[in-house]
């Protein structure tokens, strides 16, 4: 088990993004995507450690609209299909944080490995 030196952001949806998801592709009801389903796509991002709550606030205030879009771009790689307005206001509307002041590695077989994230690299991924 190791500690590592970073906090964690559980980026949790809520009902209204699950709206906006349900509503790119229009189904009879029974079709439709659920909260619950959704919550199971959640992300975690690891962050600086971070110590108050006035601290997080401004990261988080910092680095929304990085992190709105890698939800949005999730469920929907089309930005024509997205919100209009990216804003504080809708991302507060379409998810909720969950902070947690530790992370810790429980995997003692494998070593941690970085890689820099490419959006192209996660949209081309799909076999020819």
């Amino acid at each position: 088990m190791k500690l590592l030196n970073r906090s964690a952001l559980s980026v949790r949806p809520t009902q209204a993004f699950v709206d906006w998801i349900n509503a790119l592709e229009p189904t009879m009801g029974d079709d439709d995507l659920t909260l619950d389903d959704v919550e199971r796509e959640s992300t975690v991002y690891l962050i600086p450690e971070m110590d108050t709550p006035e601290a997080l606030e401004a990261y988080v205030r910092e680095r929304y609209r990085e992190i709105f879009e890698t939800e949005l771009r999730a469920w929907e790689e089309d930005e024509n299909q997205w919100p209009e307005a990216l804003d504080w206001s809708l991302f507060e509307e379409f998810v909720r944080i969950e902070h947690s002041f530790l992370a810790v590695d429980l995997d003692d077989e494998t070593a941690l490995e970085i890689s820099e994230v490419d959006d192209a690299l996660l949209l081309d991924n799909e076999p020819d």
